[in-house]
């Protein structure tokens, strides 16, 4: 399944077709261990958007860049991502990017090249909880947030909010 994952972030489109993203999954429990608490997990609800004791990622991908390719690849990281993110939620399993982590200690945890740097960290699993998006009016917060059940409620804009036709402008 993990390389039917890196599969799919292989065939999302690269600029230039310069293909500088490569990966690093991570499925050794000491290793997996090593990195948990190296991330920062649900800003909006630390602590209780952590994962509980036992429901720890059963693999990570790591995003890498190699710099010698291409530096800076942004685009890339997001299509390669979330390629990854859609075949991972079609076979039922969880995927959360986390981009703020200590990269510091990733580098070292995982013996990265200095040629290399460590972009974007997505945890897998079989969820455990079942988020509810919810729309909200131009103005409300887009915090997530858990309510009394710990269910989480992902407010997005709506769909006639950030869709324009034709024309930025409204005739």
């Amino acid at each position: 399944m993990l390389k039917k994952l890196i599969n799919a972030a292989r065939l999302a489109p690269s600029a230039g077709n310069l293909q500088p993203l490569e990966y690093l999954v991570v499925t050794e429990d000491i290793l997996k261990e090593r990195i948990f608490p190296n991330l920062a997990w649900a800003g909006y609800i630390k602590p209780i958007g952590d994962p509980e004791k036992g429901q720890e990622p059963a693999a990570y991908i790591i995003i890498l860049v190699n710099k010698r390719i291409y530096p800076k690849p942004d685009i890339d990281i997001g299509a390669s991502a979330e390629n990854i993110n859609i075949v991972a939620q079609h076979e039922g399993i969880g995927c959360c990017w986390i981009e703020s982590f200590k990269n510091k200690n990733i580098v070292e945890i995982l013996n990265i090249p200095q040629d290399y740097a460590v972009r974007l960290i997505l945890a897998l699993g079989y969820p455990a909880e079942k988020p509810v998006y919810e729309d909200i009016n131009k103005d409300c917060s887009i915090k997530y947030y858990k309510d009394d059940s710990k269910t989480l409620h992902v407010p997005k804009r709506k769909l006639d909010d950030i869709i324009r036709w034709n024309s930025f402008l409204d005739y």
